[in-house]
């Protein structure tokens, strides 16, 4: 079962960030500086604005989206769902340990974007 965290960064117009699973945990387990360009390259997605370097992550799931962080202590990456009016969904935080996105990491971010269409069709 995939449980939806509600952590608000709102400012005015600015979306709310919607945190699923333990991609919140998992992004203040990053370390210093790489957590604080992965929090600044959110709030340019809430504003309205792409990253600074990103790229489409479409094997997740239509609209999603990967932040690519890159500091001395490792290479980082923040899959996320902008797509939806009321929020950015957050699905995966994690280091990324080789060339390619592991199968794991993808299987996580794929489980967790069911996860939110599904809840959202619910509502609906």
């Amino acid at each position: 079962m995939c449980i939806i965290f509600y952590t608000y960064w709102r400012i005015d117009d600015e979306k709310q960030i919607r945190w699923v699973g333990s991609a919140y945990d998992d992004l203040l387990a990053f370390p210093k500086d790489a957590r604080k360009e992965a929090g600044f390259q959110l709030g340019k997605v809430q504003a309205g604005l792409d990253p600074t370097d990103w790229k489409p992550f479409h094997d997740v799931g239509v609209g999603t989206r990967e932040i690519r962080i890159r500091e001395a202590s490792g290479i980082y990456r923040v899959m996320y769902l902008a797509k939806f009016e009321e929020a950015i969904y957050v699905l995966h935080c994690f280091r990324k340990n080789r060339q390619a996105t592991s199968r794991q990491d993808k299987a996580i971010a794929t489980l967790r974007y069911r996860a939110v269409v599904s809840a959202r069709k619910e509502k609906q």
